[in-house]
């Protein structure tokens, strides 16, 4: 579902990103909540950046990619703390520069993707077309969930690739499923 924000992106770059599971609910310019494989999935716009709220019943994380203020920018290419309620947490990011035609062409084939699926996210921001964060949650097989996340930085013609994969743990419950 594609949505124009009037508020204008706030990351400047890739390198200025950070990725925790600490933070607080941030002001968002966006919010969409889904329900996938007994999760509710709460997925944030903030600024180029993003949080996903994950919760089985109860709170379970805050997964936040963003600029945070006094916090300099570490985004690690794959993180897998351990997380009470959960089997598994894995986390993966990349970093692309691209040539800008082949961002431009990148950027529209992610738009096209998630406005595509019911439950992706595109929040375009103004000053430029290729201005977008892209959210993408999925099913991961019976006991799972992942969001997939773009951020495009057009001025930078860099973007922002991550991935995010959670595993209830085996015999626990799904809310709304036979145990």
């Amino acid at each position: 579902m594609p949505t124009a924000l009037s508020a204008a992106f706030v990351d400047t770059q890739a390198a200025d990103l950070t990725w925790t599971l600490d933070a607080p609910a941030l002001p968002a310019l966006l919010t969409r909540t889904r329900r996938l494989a007994g999760y509710r999935v709460e997925l944030r716009v903030l600024g180029a950046s993003h949080q996903v709220a994950l919760a089985d019943g109860a709170a379970l994380l805050t997964e936040t990619v963003a600029c945070l203020p006094d916090v300099d920018g570490e985004l690690p290419h794959r993180a897998r703390p351990a997380v009470a309620g959960l089997a598994s947490y894995d986390f993966t990011s990349r970093v692309a520069a691209l040539p800008r035609a082949a961002f431009a062409e990148r950027v529209e084939r992610i738009r096209a993707e998630v406005e595509n699926d019911p439950f992706g996210v595109v929040a375009a921001f103004p000053g430029d077309p290729l201005a977008i964060t892209a959210l993408l949650p999925q099913a991961a097989a019976e006991t799972g969930v992942r969001w997939r996340t773009w951020h495009a930085y057009p001025q930078t013609a860099e973007l922002v690739t991550t991935m995010t994969t959670c595993e209830r743990p085996v015999g626990r419950h799904q809310p709304g499923k036979d145990a």
